[in-house]
């Protein structure tokens, strides 16, 4: 499953596409200044359900946190529910 990662404007994704380059599955984010960004949403298509695909975005944003050096903060409640619940996010998880 390939996961892109797009910027533009203070605003990004991490998504996967199907073949026909419609977005299956997408958690998104807004910058909150220099020091991190908020995911805001998380949507995954009905034939993508059940395997764990929003998961593989988390973990897919938690990689770009600890690369950059920057924070995760939530206001999607499937994302804030994962990092606020797992001790291996600890360290990217702004509150």
């Amino acid at each position: 499953m390939d996961i892109k990662h797009i910027e533009k404007g203070g605003r990004g994704a991490f998504l996967i596409k199907g073949d026909d380059g419609s977005r299956l599955a997408e958690m998104t984010y807004v910058t909150a200044g220099e020091g991190g960004f908020i995911i805001d949403h998380t949507e995954v298509d009905g034939s993508l359900r059940g395997q764990g695909v929003g998961d593989k975005l988390l973990a897919k944003a938690v990689k770009y946190a600890r690369e950059k050096s920057l924070k995760i903060f939530a206001t999607c409640p499937f994302a804030l529910k994962k990092l606020q619940a797992s001790e291996e996010y600890k360290d990217v998880f702004g509150g």
